[in-house]
């Protein structure tokens, strides 16, 4: 069977949706393709974030930060659009083409708060609340599909 694509989509692509596309791509991706972008992409991924993936021993290779405009073309058909912020959420959905399912999750930008501590052990309880609720969605998500 061929593998389902998901496209993760927030505001910025430098946090959320890199960590969504991240797990995807080192646990699941034997079932799942994942590719992420934002509606106005920062350009590049989160220090801290990326490095806090690759403290964990998940591979980054091909993650950028990247305008869902780049998934419009329909060269990659994608089954699930999971949009993990608000902004995001309000902004794609109306318009994303031959839509088949798209999904909402509320998760709060660590990014805001990163900035703010001023210590590596504060933005690790910050990155650990955030991945840790997204990769409870994600294994809720893979166990229905």
């Amino acid at each position: 069977m061929e593998n389902k694509n998901i496209l993760f989509v927030c505001t910025g692509n430098s946090a959320r949706s890199i960590i969504a596309e991240t797990i995807i791509k080192n646990k699941y991706h034997n079932r799942f393709n994942a590719f992420s972008a934002g509606s106005n992409p920062t350009g590049k991924v989160n220090e801290d974030v990326k490095n806090y993936l690759i403290s964990k021993n998940f591979n980054l290779l091909n993650c950028r930060s990247k305008n869902f405009d780049e998934f419009t073309n329909n060269k990659i058909k994608i089954d699930y659009v999971i949009t993990v912020c608000n902004n995001a959420n309000n902004e794609i959905c109306p318009v994303w083409p031959k839509k088949d399912e798209i999904i909402h999750w509320d998760i709060e930008d660590p990014v805001v708060e990163l900035k703010k501590a001023n210590n590596i052990d504060k933005k690790k309880e910050i990155l650990d609340t955030v991945f840790n609720k997204i990769n409870k969605k994600i294994q809720m998500f893979v166990n229905e599909k």
